[in-house]
């Protein structure tokens, strides 16, 4: 049967003729050894695919890297309360032992507690603490009023370097000449700087 010149080429013929026993596809690169083969073709190849992996592990190489120090410089890292239990420690001791200091007193040593202030306290948290212990020291006097607090708990929520922030629960015990003592309970934010190897608060914020 005669075949119309305006049919379009079937799949097969639009591939064109193949040969049987022709593996060879058009464009590959001939085998060594293989006929039109030029000399040291499969070398150049081997040479072109090192070059590449050599490349793509130089790349790998360089992201593990970078991904390494990124996971060491995160936050969380940073924050020594997680990784040093020494430092910890000693902030946590010094803290407690200062707002226990600071806000304990009777009618005859609000002197003393205004004086021990000066070395405990430091920047916002000094400022605060003198505006209000004028009005404390004559409590003190007139009511005869004594106060006693207790650090009840204490934790490092963040250490790094000279800085620490930490929250604090306080127990506090009131007490007025010829009346029962009354206890309550307060909870801080307290800011901390290192100076001289010692921790002072320098902000308090009441939660």
């Amino acid at each position: 049967m005669e075949k119309r010149s305006d049919e379009a080429p079937t799949a097969t013929e639009a591939a064109g003729p193949t040969g049987e026993g022709d593996s060879t596809a058009e464009g590959a690169p001939p085998e060594d050894g293989a006929p039109g083969a030029s000399p040291g073709t499969g070398a150049r190849w081997r040479r072109v695919l090192a070059g590449v992996l050599v490349v793509l592990l130089i790349a790998a190489g360089t992201g593990l890297f970078v991904r390494g120090r990124q996971i060491r410089d995160t936050p969380a890292t940073a924050n020594q309360a997680l990784t040093d239990t020494a430092a910890t420690d000693r902030v946590t001791g010094d803290v407690s032992s200062a707002l226990a200091t600071v806000f304990s007193y009777a009618p005859g040593t609000t002197t003393a507690t205004k004086a021990s202030a000066q070395h405990l306290l430091a920047g916002a948290a000094l400022k605060q603490y003198a505006a209000l212990f004028g009005q404390v020291e004559k409590q003190a006097a007139d009511q005869k009023l004594t106060l006693t607090t207790n650090v009840v708990r204490a934790g490092v929520t963040r250490l790094t370097g000279d800085s620490a922030h930490l929250l604090v629960f306080l127990d506090q015990v009131y007490e007025r000449e010829g009346k029962a003592a009354t206890t309550a309970a307060a909870q801080l934010s307290i800011t901390a700087h290192q100076q001289d190897g010692v921790w002072q608060i320098v902000d308090i914020t009441s939660r």
